[in-house]
């Protein structure tokens, strides 16, 4: 018998037991590492004393993978994976993708689209008196009524849609414990979600909730766009573990009920989760299949935190993991870096020590643990709050101890560096040791755009701000005598940008002489901000409308300015400058975009181009944002 839990019933046989305690159903492969949800809640439970049992990607077309297992004791669990099915399975251009990495052998097709949905109902039919409990990202981002993207309509709340008994949304380590015991002392279908932080359930009445926020109904979301807004900001607003309340949301004859965010791990609770007994692998059966691909990006990293005080926009993590950071002792790492050393295939590179937001380790200001995260503020937009405490000391200390582990070589961190935080920090000792020791030839960091009028609309910091890092980078490098990269993660199309502000933004990659490989076109998942802009074409922030590039001719424009310089983009690239009026930048000057076709003149100059020789930029062009007064001030800090 290996230390995997069982994946079938000859498993739960080989270890004496004739049913398990919970069914925990998922669309990924078994991987029993913690960067894979699955693993913890099934290793969290059983650390509570829970018999739990894996059906991974089951067959989908009838529910005999279901009844194979045995009908579970208190409940079957579901989730869709570590990522949304529907994003597992097509681009933003809505194209169907051709492999799956949270699969053996990468091999599509082997969860359905909507899994959650799938699985519940197949659940339901094999096991009819047997609760059912959501969770995982899926289920998290769909908790209210939610636009669908792929769809291109509202959608009930996942409970409504799938007669789910439950749903635990976020980080469940506390909720699902809780609600297992509930079970076991005899409480049924929603009852055991009752005053369950970090849940959500259906219920005919809400009359036993005190001092809760009603969202505007589902059928009032479906039929105003203004009103879909509204909720969703009310859903934000809500979203925090110390201030946070109840949420309401009616759908026709039964009322949606969200109990307030379950608490932060402490860092005693998270080291604990941490240190439970994974495999930090695949289940050996997918072996002959070619493995699981997933796990090459996470086998020998390391996550140190939780939760991203930054909140994009366009970011799920707000919404779902929090803004409230939570962190592992350096001690809990440390262990864990030793772990890693002694594993096959291991060479000496830990090649993350990351999470959602790598170089944060506490929270933003000493006022959250009272008073929790400001609800209409943001930590970093539009500029640096000034209660916050942009210290790397502990971060950079962890770092050091891991570079003295006998058996590394190197320290890699690569994932989410905020660097509108690192510019916070006065002090530079951390910049310059990561410059130092934890780069690979490159950096990368996601300023997203340089258009200020776009970024206002993603809630991220000025352009200024990337501009300073960049060249603090590059001092470094040079005093250091490295030459090393800064790779830019960009975003085309996101609600509120513009063909105008595409255009400014191919002309300063330009200027630098940078066209990235990749460019990732706005994806409108459920349950931002950002998705909620797409949909109605108003800002949730302050019901304004906002510009939303949506047909296919205009996101291509988008796009292709990002990558003028391939040859297959060009036509587009053309027609974009054309519709925009910048026949300036068709031409053979250096800041010209492209070069007119082959005995073709580039057209003549107008406005300012004609007078000074140089591009036209006309007022249109600049970057700009709404007026408002923290925006403003942002702006005059330059």
């Amino acid at each position: 018998m290996n230390g995997f839990l069982p994946i079938n019933k000859q498993d739960m046989q080989d270890r004496g037991w004739y049913y398990c305690d919970f069914l925990l159903v998922t669309g990924d492969a078994y991987v029993d590492h913690p960067s894979f949800g699955t693993a913890i809640i099934s290793r969290v439970l059983e650390d509570a004393g829970y018999k739990v049992a894996i059906l991974s990607q089951p067959d989908f077309h009838d529910e005999r993978d279901f009844v194979a297992m045995g009908r579970p004791r208190y409940a079957v669990l579901i989730n869709g994976g570590n990522i949304d099915s529907m994003v597992a399975h097509y681009t933003a251009a809505k194209k169907r993708r051709s492999d799956d990495a949270y699969t053996p052998g990468g091999k599509a097709g082997k969860r359905p689209d909507r899994a959650v949905t799938v699985y519940a109902m197949l659940a339901r039919r094999a096991f009819p008196d047997t609760p059912i409990y959501l969770g995982g990202i899926e289920a998290s981002l769909r908790r209210f009524a939610h636009y669908d993207y792929w769809a291109d309509r509202v959608m009930p709340s996942i409970l409504e849609s799938t007669g789910a008994d439950g749903l635990m949304f976020g980080m469940s380590e506390h909720s699902v414990v809780e609600l297992a015991n509930n079970l076991k002392h005899g409480k049924k279908g929603a009852d055991a979600c009752k005053g369950v932080r970090g849940t959500a359930y259906m219920a005919h009445d809400a009359d036993d909730i005190e001092n809760a926020v009603a969202c505007p109904s589902y059928e009032d979301v479906c039929a105003s766009k203004p009103d879909y807004a509204r909720s969703v900001k009310l859903q934000y607003d809500e979203q925090d573990a110390v201030r946070g309340k109840a949420l309401l949301q009616r759908h026709g004859k039964r009322i949606l009920i969200q109990n307030p965010p379950a608490r932060p791990l402490t860092t005693e609770e998270m080291d604990h989760v941490y240190a439970l007994p994974y495999m930090r692998t695949y289940h050996p059966s997918y072996e002959a299949l070619g493995g699981v691909p997933a796990i090459q990006e996470v086998q020998f990293s390391i996550i140190h935190n939780r939760g991203c005080f930054g909140a994009c926009n366009f970011c799920a993590l707000a919404f779902h993991q929090g803004r409230y950071i939570q962190a592992r002792s350096h001690e809990s790492v440390i262990a864990e870096a030793k772990q890693i050393v002694q594993m096959p295939g291991f060479k000496g590179y830990i090649h993350d020590v990351g999470g959602p937001t790598a170089n944060f380790r506490f929270p933003s200001c000493k006022m959250q643990e009272e008073h929790g995260l400001c609800k209409n503020k943001r930590c970093l937009f539009p500029s640096t709050c000034k209660n916050i405490e942009a210290d790397h000391t502990d971060y950079l200390n962890l770092l050091r101890e891991l570079r003295q582990i006998e058996g590394i070589k190197k320290v890699f961190v690569r994932s989410g560096l905020r660097y509108d935080y690192m510019m916070a920090d006065h002090n530079d000792a951390f910049f310059r040791e990561l410059v130092e020791h934890h780069i690979s030839g490159q950096l990368k960091v996601a300023p997203e755009h340089m258009s200020d009028n776009a970024l206002y609309y993603m809630g991220k910091p000025s352009f200024s701000v990337y501009e300073q890092f960049r060249e603090r980078y590059a001092r470094i490098n040079q005093k250091l005598g490295r030459k090393q990269y800064l790779v830019p993660y960009l975003m085309s199309s996101h609600p509120g940008a513009t063909l105008d502000d595409a255009i400014l933004l191919a002309e300063y990659l330009n200027r630098v002489g940078y066209m990235p490989e990749q460019v990732q076109d706005f994806y409108p998942t459920p349950g931002t901000l950002s998705t909620a802009m797409y949909y109605t074409e108003i800002d949730p922030r302050t019901m304004k409308p906002v510009y939303v590039a949506k047909t296919p001719e205009e996101k291509a424009m988008q796009r292709a300015l990002l990558q003028w310089r391939r040859p297959d983009k060009r036509p587009i690239v053309l027609a974009a400058l054309k519709k925009a009026g910048r026949e300036d930048l068709i031409g053979f000057g250096k800041e010209c975009l492209i070069r007119p076709a082959r005995g073709e003149k580039p057209p003549a100059p107008s406005g300012h181009a004609a007078k000074s020789g140089k591009s036209a930029r006309p007022a249109a062009h600049r970057p700009t944002a709404p007026k408002k007064k923290g925006w403003a001030k942002a702006k005059r800090k330059k």
